[in-house]
C-alpha cells in the first residue's frame, strides 16, 4: 500500500511528459508500469520491445548510444522528466564486456546529458551503481568494466551539473531484486534452480550485500524526480543492512522448500568484489524515503512471482502440445 507522500507524488506528475530509457530492462519495466498506472504521458525507449504487454505505453525502438536517436527523441517528445535506466546490464569482469559497457552505459549517459542540456528538461534521474568506486576513498580502481563505465558516468554527471547547470539527480540502487529480474542475476538464478529441484552452483557466498526490493527502489526514483532543490545530488537507495549472499540463498531454500541444497564454492568468487553499505541519511533527508519491504518478505514475493511464471510457462507448453 502506498504512503500518503507517494500518492501525492502521483498527482505531481499530472500534465507532465516522462521519458524512460531502458524500458525493457528490470528497472525500466517496473517504472513504466508505475507511470502507466498513474496516467502520465509516457515515452519509453529501448533496444528491444518490452516483454510485458499488460500495460500500453508509447514505446520507441532505439539505441540511445546513437547521438542522432537521442537528440531527435528529446527534441520531438520534449519531456519534462527523463529517467535514464538503459545499460549493458552485466557486471562480470570479462574482457568481452568492455566495449558493451562503454557503449551502453557510458556513451548513452553522455548522449542523454548533452541532449537534455541542449533542449532542457525539469529533471534527469540517472541510475548510478553500488559497484562504482567511492569518491574520496584511497582506492578508486573500478573492479569491472561496468563499474568503470558507471564511475565515468558519475563524473560526467557531476561535470554537467557544475559546468552547465544540468538538472541531474543520481540515484544509486543497491542490490536490487524482485519479480521480473533477468535469469542470470543471482536471486532469479537461485530461485529458478530451486523451484526446478536443481542445485544452484555458487561462489563462497561470503560477500555481505545491502539488498533492496524493486518496489522500494521505484519509490525512491519516483521521489528523486520530484523532490525540490536536490539537483547535483547522488543518493543511495538501499536498506542500510548487510546480509551475506549465503544467508539470502539459504532463506530462498527455506521459502521454496527445495529438496536440494546449493553448491557453495562450485564457482570462483569474482575478484575485487565491492562491499558497500547504503548511506541512508541522504535518502531520508532529501527524499523522505526509506525502504518498506523487509528482506524476507521481498524474497517471498519474488519466489511467488517466479513460481507462478513457471506454472504459466508449463501450462502454455501443455496447451501447445495438445493442440
Amino acid at each position: 500500500m502506498q504512503t500518503t507522500a507517494l500518492m501525492s507524488f502521483e498527482t505531481s506528475f499530472v500534465g507532465q511528459k516522462v521519458l524512460v530509457t531502458g524500458a525493457s530492462g528490470f528497472l525500466g519495466a517496473h517504472i513504466c508500469r508505475r507511470f502507466h498506472e498513474s496516467g502520465v504521458e509516457l515515452c519509453a525507449v529501448s533496444r528491444t520491445a518490452p516483454k510485458d504487454d499488460a500495460f500500453r505505453i508509447s514505446w520507441v525502438p532505439g539505441d540511445v548510444s546513437d547521438w542522432e536517436t537521442i537528440q531527435s527523441l528529446i527534441r520531438e517528445f520534449q519531456p519534462d522528466v527523463v529517467f535514464h535506466l538503459s545499460g549493458h546490464g552485466v557486471g562480470a569482469p570479462g574482457l568481452e564486456h568492455v566495449l558493451p559497457t562503454f557503449r551502453h552505459d557510458l556513451a548513452t549517459t553522455v548522449n542523454i546529458l548533452t541532449a537534455i542540456t541542449q533542449f532542457g528538461v525539469r529533471r534527469l534521474v540517472l541510475a548510478a551503481s553500488l559497484e562504482e568506486p567511492v569518491h574520496g576513498s584511497s582506492e578508486i580502481t573500478p573492479s569491472t568494466p561496468y563499474a568503470a563505465a558507471k564511475f565515468s558516468s558519475t563524473m560526467y554527471a557531476r561535470m554537467f551539473h557544475k559546468l552547465y547547470g544540468t538538472p541531474v539527480v543520481q540515484v544509486r540502487p543497491f542490490m536490487t531484486y524482485g519479480p521480473g529480474q533477468r535469469a542470470h542475476k543471482l536471486i532469479p538464478y537461485v530461485t529458478l534452480a530451486l523451484l526446478q529441484a536443481q542445485s544452484p552452483k555458487l561462489g563462497s557466498g561470503l560477500r555481505p550485500v545491502d539488498w533492496v526490493y524493486i518496489d522500494d527502489v521505484i519509490d525512491g526514483m519516483w521521489a528523486a524526480a520530484l523532490a525540490p532543490n536536490i539537483e547535483g545530488s547522488a543518493i543511495d537507495l538501499g536498506s542500510g543492512v548487510l546480509v551475506s549472499i549465503r544467508e539470502v540463498v539459504m532463506q530462498l531454500v527455506d521459502i521454496v522448500g527445495a529438496p536440494v541444497q546449493p553448491q557453495f564454492g562450485a564457482v570462483i568468487d569474482r575478484p575485487m568484489e565491492v562491499v558497500r553499505l547504503a548511506d541512508m541519511a541522504a535518502a531520508r533527508e532529501k527524499l523522505g524515503w526509506k525502504p518498506r519491504i523487509p528482506l524476507h518478505e521481498g524474497l517471498e514475493l519474488t519466489v511467488k512471482w517466479f513460481r507462478e511464471e513457471l506454472a504459466l510457462s508449463a501450462a502454455r507448453q501443455n496447451s501447445r502440445g495438445s493442440a
